[in-house]
């Protein structure tokens, strides 16, 4: 019987040929043998199963390591987490997986349990995952050459293709998978298949290494919340001086990020080699889940594509209490993690690395867990069963604040036991002292209580010393309860006005650009203020003017004016 495999998602090859093994009555069906799908897309592989009516099925299971009679299940094997997904539909055994890489080719396997038996399906699928590579020949012509979009698996019938040159599509190329065109040294060339074109292949120079491209070491990153990540490019240019380079993200025009509010002191560009940029972002938040391209400047012109960049993707880390006991540690998308950290009431269970921990009877005990790596990242304390349990969560884990102005630190917290005696909030560093009780914090803190469970500790005038981690702790007539999980870290920043550029020096003035700088960023899209004189001056993120000698300038994040930094007179040795 020769059927079409239930694939989509860019599944490029199959095997027309429906595969059914069965066995007293119980069976599995693949729609095909083989699959070939592009790197970066989503495939589909069809596959249903039966089994003698009164037979319960207990648990569905695809693999593709261990031997058939004690699988590796993918949901749970880190290397797939927040990338596959099966079949709600009960007798359906349809397999998802997206974001697919060249590590994925194997040979994929379904296995069903039942009250009854166990039945696994042979020989299964076999997929492979290509990555697209442009391959220029220049047999027939000197001037002229024919690009060849090439896959390592044969693709199906007549795929359409999309090319681009210089990272622009091209608008009159035909959807072959060849393209002939007058070889220009400068140019580059990429393609795609057509309705995927976010697996487009590298980028590629027709003549030697020197044309204007740019190339991205992932194509697609994921990243745990109030971690840092590094989006790495490759890139040339045909003229041999690059005067700049910058990134910057989808949805927000091509600003450098380095001048974007949302992301000051959090952003930095590393360049340790010629032909390589890292941009950093430190103190992820989810909002900075987007697509993020990098861009040069020649003296005679800016380059950047239209292709698609790195798209990052920002998750936070939660526990699922499933069925029973089990609690799941789950992410929106797979940080290239291979083992997990589980916690039991804020402190961290010796030996357990699966995604999966069992929880124990006593309900007043919370959970919680954290990819192993970045534990500082765990997720919120959970209970097993309703709300009654001992466990403590604070409303942020990092918080930045300005110099000489104020700070609320929340948490929300419950106990196994009532009444709850008293509360208090330390620092790390100090012992478990009650910050009322502490000289450094005197006639500064306030502890405010205005709803049951939630304390937000408030500290006025705040000064560069108070940049610590903060924790809050309670007592009960049985126990005082404090995790060892981190709780909330407060950055406390003194901006400070540099020169970032001498436009032109006059005999009695100045022309300057200046930067506000500070060691961090508050919370939302701020923006600078600028003081020249004690007098407003503009809001922007930088500031440009003529100086005079003995001018006096000064910054601030606009709502915080009382909060400037420090005057500056840069002038008088200009």
């Amino acid at each position: 019987m020769s059927l079409s495999a239930t694939a989509s998602g860019l599944v490029l090859f199959h095997l027309s040929l429906t595969v059914v093994q069965s066995q007293n009555h119980y069976g599995v069906t693949y729609t095909s043998t083989q699959i070939c799908a592009v790197k970066g897309s989503t495939v589909v592989i069809g596959c249903s199963f039966k089994y003698p009516s009164r037979v319960n099925v207990l648990k569905r299971v695809w693999f593709t390591k261990e031997n058939n009679y004690n699988p590796e299940d993918l949901k749970t094997d880190p290397v797939y987490a927040g990338r596959v997904l099966y079949s709600p539909q009960w007798k359906s055994c349809t397999l998802t997986i997206r974001d697919l890489r060249e590590s994925d080719s194997a040979v994929y396997k379904f296995r069903f349990e039942t009250d009854r038996k166990d039945f696994t399906g042979l020989p299964g699928v076999t997929l492979t995952v290509t990555a697209l590579q442009v391959h220029v020949d220049t047999s027939s012509y000197p001037d002229w050459g024919t690009l060849i979009c090439q896959s390592s698996c044969r693709l199906h019938d007549r795929p359409s293709y999309i090319w681009y040159k210089n990272g622009q599509k091209i608008s009159t190329q035909s959807d072959q998978y060849w393209y002939t065109d007058y070889l220009n040294p400068s140019d580059s060339y990429s393609c795609a298949v057509r309705g995927h074109e976010a697996s487009t292949s590298p980028s590629v120079c027709v003549r030697g290494v020197s044309c204007n491209r740019v190339n991205y070491s992932n194509r697609s990153i994921c990243a745990v919340k109030g971690s840092s990540v590094n989006i790495s490019s490759t890139y040339n240019s045909y003229e041999s001086l690059i005067q700049s380079t910058s990134w910057f993200r989808s949805g927000r025009g091509s600003e450098d990020l380095r001048e974007d509010s949302q992301y000051a002191g959090r952003v930095e560009v590393i360049e340790t080699e010629r032909g390589r940029s890292t941009l950093r972002i430190r103190d992820l938040t989810e909002s900075d889940s987007a697509q993020y391209h990098f861009k040069f400047k020649t003296q005679r012109f800016e380059w950047k594509s239209s292709l698609p960049g790195t798209t990052l993707t920002v998750t936070d880390v939660q526990v699922s209490v499933s069925t029973g006991r089990k609690l799941d540690c789950v992410t929106r998308c797979n940080p290239y993690v291979s083992s997990y950290v589980w916690y039991k009431n804020g402190q961290q269970v010796n030996g357990a690395s699966s995604s999966s921990y069992e929880a124990s009877y006593d309900t007043s005990n919370s959970y919680s867990c954290a990819l192993k790596g970045i534990e500082d990242f765990h997720s919120s304390l959970v209970c097993i069963n309703g709300e009654r349990c001992n466990r403590v969560n604070y409303s942020k884990r990092r918080i930045c604040a300005v110099k000489g102005s104020s700070v609320d630190i929340s948490s929300t917290y419950n106990s196994y036991e009532s009444p709850i005696q008293s509360t208090s909030w330390f620092c790390s560093g100090r012992g478990s002292e009650d910050l009322r009780e502490d000289s450094q914090y005197a006639g500064r803190v306030e502890l405010i209580e205005t709803e049951r469970g939630r304390s937000t500790l408030r500290i006025r005038d705040l000064t560069e010393s108070d940049s610590a981690e903060y924790h809050f702790k309670f007592k009960t007539q049985s126990f005082e309860w404090k995790s060892s999980l981190p709780g909330t870290t407060l950055t406390v920043t003194a901006l400070q006005v540099k020169v970032s550029r001498i436009i032109s020096v006059h005999e009695s003035q100045t022309e300057v650009e200046l930067k506000c700088e500070s060691s961090c960023s508050p919370a939302g899209r701020l923006y600078f203020v600028w003081f020249k004189n004690n007098q407003f001056m503009v809001e922007q993120s930088s500031y440009q003017d003529l100086f005079n000698p003995g001018d006096v300038i000064s910054c601030a994040f606009k709502g915080h004016e009382d909060c400037r930094s420090a005057s500056v007179c840069k002038f008088t040795s200009l």
